[in-house]
C-alpha cells in the first residue's frame, strides 16, 4: 500500500505551527469559562499546573520520538509498550477519539463566538450548526492534500499567537496590569475543584501529541520532534496565562462563569470596547476554524494508521480512494455528531476521561518495558502517572456531583472500546497482527 507520509516535509517551524496551531484553538477560548467555574479566583493557576503535569508527560513522548521517530506516533509507542494487541489498539483508539472529540468542543466554540455579535447564547440551535458547517469545510480542505493544510497552519498559528497576545496585553494594560484573583470572588482556592479543573487546563495542551504523529515527516526528527513539543507547550503556557489573567482583571468569578462558554468575547467589551469585542470574536474564529482544520488532519492520518498496523476494522462503505480519505469522512461524521448531541461542558469532560485514561496506559508501558532502551528516567514516568492518576480521580469524583451522566458515559464508552478491540484482535498484548480487516 502506498503510503502518504513524506519524510523530512516539516520544518521546526512549520511542526511548532502545527502544534500551538491544535492546542490554541477551544483550549483557551471554551475551556477558560469552564476551568474558572471549577478553580476559582486563581483559576489562571491552573494553566501553569496544566502545563507542568504535560511537561511531564510530554517527557515520555519526547524520549520515545527520538528513539524512534514514526508517522505512527502515538499508535507505534503503545504497540511497542504492548505489543500489538488490544491495549495497545485500544488505547490508541482512545487517543484518535479524545482528537475527534476535541474536534466537536472547537465547531461548538467557533458557532458560540460567531453567534455573539447577535446575542444568541450557546443554547441556540445555530451553534451545532455552524458547527457542523465548520466540520464540513476542514474536510473539503483536508481533501485538498497537505501541502495546502501545512500552509494554512503555518499562516494561522502566527495570526492567532499574535492576535491572543495582543488581547491579552490589551486586556491587562486596561487594568493597569493587575495580575490578581478575578474582582469580587473570595481569596482562598477550592482545592478539590483547582485539581479538577487541571483535568481540563491539560486538554487545552494536549494538541502537543500531534507532534508524534508526525515524526517521520519532521527534518531531522531525531534532534526536532522533541524540541518542537517543548516549544509548542512554553509558547502556550505563556499564552494562555496571559490571557486568563486578562479575562480575569475585566470580569468577577461570577460574570466569567456566567459566560463560561464564550468568556473571553465577554471580558474583550469592558476592557477594549466594542472594537475590542469584535477583534476577539473575529480572533476567536480565525483560532477555532485553523485549531479544527489541523485536527481533522492529524486525526484522519492517525486512524489511517492504525488502519494499516491493523489494529482496527477498516469498511470503505462503498467509497472509492485511498483509506487516509475513508477515515477522514469518519472523522467529519463522529465530529459533526458529537457536536449535535453534547454540549461544551460534557464535550471537554469526556476528552479529559479519554486522554488522560491513554496516557496512563503509555507511561506505564513505557515504564514497564521500554524505559532502559530509550534511556527515560524511572522517577519522571512514575511522577507522570501519578499526576495524571491524581488528576483523573479528582476530576471524576467532581463530575459524579455535578454531572454524574457524562461519568457514566465516559466509563461505557472506554469499556466499550476496549471490549471491542479485545474482541477483534482475540488477545491483550501478544500475537501475531491480525490480518483481517
Amino acid at each position: 500500500m502506498k503510503s502518504d507520509y513524506q519524510a523530512n516535509s516539516i520544518t521546526l517551524t512549520g511542526a511548532v505551527s502545527m502544534g500551538t496551531g491544535v492546542m490554541i484553538g477551544a483550549g483557551i477560548f471554551a475551556l477558560t469559562g469552564q476551568i474558572a467555574e471549577l478553580a476559582g479566583p486563581w483559576f489562571p493557576l491552573s494553566f501553569v499546573a496544566g502545563g507542568i503535569v504535560t511537561g511531564f508527560s510530554a517527557y515520555t513522548y519526547v524520549k520515545m520520538s527520538n528513539a524512534f521517530p514514526s508517522a505512527g506516533g502515538i499508535a507505534m509507542i503503545l504497540q511497542k509498550a504492548y505489543g500489538p494487541g488490544a491495549v495497545a489498539a485500544a488505547a490508541s483508539l482512545l487517543m484518535a477519539l479524545s482528537m475527534v472529540i476535541n474536534e466537536s468542543l472547537v465547531a461548538r466554540t467557533f458557532g458560540t463566538y460567531v453567534l455573539r455579535p447577535f446575542n444568541l447564547d450557546a443554547g441556540s440551535i445555530l451553534v451545532p450548526v455552524l458547527g457542523v458547517g465548520l466540520i464540513v469545510f476542514a474536510y473539503l480542505v483536508n481533501r485538498s492534500g497537505n501541502r495546502s493544510v501545512g500552509l494554512f497552519s503555518v499562516v494561522m498559528a502566527f495570526l492567532k499567537i499574535g492576535g491572543i497576545a495582543v488581547f491579552g496585553i490589551a486586556a491587562l494594560a486596561a487594568s493597569g496590569f493587575a495580575f490578581a484573583p478575578a474582582s469580587g470572588s473570595p481569596e482562598t482556592i477550592p482545592i478539590a475543584g483547582f485539581m479538577a479543573s487541571i483535568a481540563l487546563s491539560i486538554l487545552a495542551f494536549k494538541g502537543f501529541t500531534t507532534i508524534t504523529n508526525s515524526g517521520a515527516e519532521i527534518v531531522d526528527p531525531h534532534r526536532n520532534v522533541g524540541r518542537t513539543i517543548v516549544f509548542s507547550i512554553a509558547i502556550c503556557v505563556v499564552v494562555y496565562l496571559l490571557v486568563a489573567f486578562a479575562v480575569g482583571s475585566s470580569l468577577s468569578l461570577d460574570e466569567i462563569v456566567a459566560a463560561k462558554d464564550y468568556s473571553l468575547a465577554e471580558a474583550a467589551e469592558p476592557a477594549l470596547g466594542p472594537y475590542g469585542f469584535y477583534f476577539t470574536i473575529a480572533l476567536a474564529v480565525v483560532a477555532t476554524a485553523s485549531g479544527l482544520l489541523a485536527s481533522v488532519f492529524a486525526v484522519s492520518r492517525m486512524l489511517a494508521m492504525l488502519t494499516e498496523m491493523e489494529m482496527i476494522p477498516h469498511s470503505h462503505f462503498g467509497m472509492s480512494g485511498p483509506i487516509r480519505e475513508h477515515t477522514l469522512v469518519y472523522t467529519v461524521v463522529i465530529a459533526g455528531l458529537l457536536t449535535v448531541f453534547f454540549d461544551l461542558s460534557r464535550i471537554a469532560s469526556l476528552g479529559a476521561f479519554f486522554y488522560l485514561v491513554m496516557d496512563i496506559l503509555i507511561h506505564w508501558g513505557v515504564f514497564r518495558r521500554l524505559r532502559q532502551e530509550i534511556g527515560a528516567s524511572g522517577w519522571v514516568l512514575v511522577t507522570a502517572i501519578a499526576l495524571d492518576t491524581l488528576v483523573l480521580g479528582v476530576f471524576g469524583a467532581t463530575k459524579l456531583q455535578s454531572d454524574p451522566l457524562i461519568v457514566v458515559i465516559a466509563v461505557v464508552a472506554i469499556t466499550a472500546v476496549f471490549a471491542y478491540e479485545r474482541i477483534f484482535l482475540s488477545r491483550w498484548t501478544a500475537g501475531k497482527p491480525h490480518a483481517d480487516h
